[in-house]
């Protein structure tokens, strides 16, 4: 029960719901066991001893008394269901919000799919025993401590002895859950791997066609669905193996029962009427345990979905800062780093070494580097999207730590290499950092960026939606329309991130034209694998291996003999080539 009070912050503030649900349901328990009572009245009084006038009375009352229990389980069932709803609404907002907050380093190790299961699959599952799950197992409880009590009103010697089996049938269903919760555990990995599986298939698409690979993603598939499919047999070979002992045992008490009870009706000790309705009560004690299998099945699953919901909200957050009280302020833009270490989760080696620089506000450095040199990391850290190993990082003269992460990255604007956009219109996407900005600044923005053309050529021009990740757009489009996002921020502090990789180089250089007013009075940082974007820059800092190897401005570099006179000269090569060939 550890994982139902630790999540129990969600369902409490609904509890009256639960309590009208369990009044209604004491309702139908109690009207439940009257039926037999009615049956054995019918029968002694109005069969056994002649009084047939009293039978339609008896039918009316029935009729009577089913009308209200209809309307008590409508008020179970309403109450009931209302209590889960509500409660799993509270718990599904939690978790998505704490999904917004959690580091970078959980998703380094998340996978999509199992989020997505858990935010579905594992509430809906946790939802439903809060919604009719516990209402059975009260139910249960109240079903059969009233027919308990009539029976034993009836015969205290006949019930013991069909209550006899009932040890062995407890024991049955307590070894029964305790096969099924692990197995129920097993199948919800089972399929949040599956899931995982087709979400990767799907958004990988493009390079699974044009790599030919359909018929090894079709086996990759169905080796997951197996293990699926196995773990369910696993599941369903636990309910084959205990569920006829259940109701051999349950059957072992009817057995008794009747032979008991029959000896007692013979004796004068019992009437017919007492024993018909006594074995409609045992049925009424028997079945619910028989039904507590399933009761189980539904608190096992839930409690393996609530186990696998609290990983999630177990989560730690990063740290935020020192949280404001105010409006943001805003910043100047001069950032130092003073070496500065970065080492990633479960890596043996660090990312970034030693790291020192200073870049002055209004000023624009340069990152380039091999692929793996450490450039997007310097960047990582400025933003806090991680938290440096080791050394000191300064914005305005102040730890980066210090700040909340909002008023730093509000304060910031980003481009990144690989281009996000919402399955929403164009001109939402655009605003996505700023949903206020007026019309005209979106409009201007987009211009600046060279995106404002192709945007007006569309059917519904910023009204557009865009499909999935962009889709129908070209990166160079996407690429764009990224850096109108970041100019309607009017950032402090700029980084674009090998923004115009996906770009031809006319476009490249209209852009860079356009970047060149953004860029004035704001301390920018470009990365870049050509020198052509970053040549124009104060200063430009060439990595290797995580470290700084050369620094300086665009024409020093070229005189001295590094990485940098490396690059430039094989890039200078290529596009000599490629003049030649047109």
């Amino acid at each position: 029960m550890e994982t139902f009070r630790r999540l129990a912050t969600f369902y409490l503030p609904d509890k009256r719901f639960f309590v009208f649900s369990l009044i209604a349901l004491f309702f139908v328990t109690a009207i439940t066991v009257v039926y037999p009572v009615v049956l054995q009245i019918a029968i002694d009084v109005g069969i056994s001893g002649g009084e047939y006038g009293i039978i339609p009375y008896l039918a009316i009352g029935l009729i009577l008394i089913m009308a209200v229990k209809g309307i008590a389980t409508y008020i179970n069932q309403y109450f009931g269901d209302l209590f889960g709803v509500r409660a799993v609404y509270r718990l599904r907002k939690a978790l998505y919000k704490k999904l917004q907050f959690l580091p970078f380093t959980y998703y380094d190790n998340a996978k999509t799919g199992d989020l997505m299961s858990r935010l579905t699959a594992d509430v809906e599952a946790f939802r439903f025993f809060l919604s009719f799950g516990c209402a059975q197992l009260v139910n249960f409880v109240l079903l059969v401590g009233f027919s308990l009590i009539v029976m034993f009103y009836y015969s205290v010697p006949l019930t013991i002895v069909t209550m006899v089996t009932l040890p062995f049938l407890s024991v049955v269903v307590y070894k029964f859950d305790k096969r099924v919760h692990p197995g129920f555990r097993r199948v919800r990995k089972s399929l949040a791997s599956l899931n995982t599986k087709v979400q990767e298939n799907v958004s990988g698409m493009h390079t699974v066609k044009a790599l030919a690979q359909e018929d090894t993603e079709k086996n990759r598939f169905h080796k997951q669905n197996d293990d699926y499919r196995a773990k369910n047999v696993e599941v369903a070979n636990v309910w084959g193996t205990y569920f006829p002992l259940m109701e051999f045992i349950g059957n072992t008490s009817a057995v008794l029962l009747l032979g008991f009870g029959g000896y007692l009706a013979v004796q004068g000790q019992l009437t017919a009427g007492e024993l018909t309705a006594f074995f409609s009560l045992v049925w009424f004690i028997i079945g619910p345990i028989m039904n507590l299998g399933f009761i189980i099945n539904t608190f096992s699953q839930s409690k393996a979905s609530g186990e696998r919901l609290l990983e999630i909200l177990d989560e730690g957050e990063r740290k935020n800062g020192v949280e404001q009280t105010s409006s943001y302020t805003k910043l100047e833009g001069d950032v130092v780093f003073k070496n500065v270490e970065l080492r990633y989760n479960n890596k043996a080696k660090n990312a970034l070494t030693d790291i020192s620089f200073h870049a002055p506000k209004g000023s624009t450095i340069g990152l380039v580097g091999a692929t793996g040199s450490g450039k997007s990391s310097i960047i990582q850290l400025i933003m806090r999207f991680y938290e440096k190993t080791a050394g000191d990082i300064f914005i305005d003269g102040k730890p980066v730590e210090e700040y909340d992460v909002k008023e730093l990255r509000s304060n910031i604007g980003l481009v990144l290499q690989q281009t996000f956009l919402f399955s929403s219109s164009i001109r939402d996407n655009l605003a996505y950092g700023n949903p206020d900005v007026p019309m005209e600044e979106i409009v201007a923005a987009a211009k600046r960026a060279d995106a404002h053309d192709f945007i007006s050529s569309l059917p519904d021009g910023y009204d557009t939606i865009l499909g999935e990740r962009g889709l129908g757009l070209s990166g160079g489009q996407k690429q764009r329309i990224a850096i109108a996002r970041a100019m309607i921020l009017n950032p402090s502090i700029l980084i674009l991130d090998d923004a115009t990789s996906a770009v031809d180089m006319q476009t490249e250089m209209k852009i860079q034209q356009a970047l060149k007013e953004i860029m004035e009075g704001r301390t920018t940082f470009v990365i870049a694998h050509r020198i052509s974007s970053v040549k124009h820059c104060d200063k430009i800092l060439v990595l290797e291996d995580g470290s700084i190897v050369q620094d300086g401005d665009h024409e020093s570099l070229l005189q001295e003999e590094g990485l940098y006179r490396r690059i430039y000269d094989i890039q200078n090569q290529d596009q000599q080539y490629v003049l030649q060939q047109a």
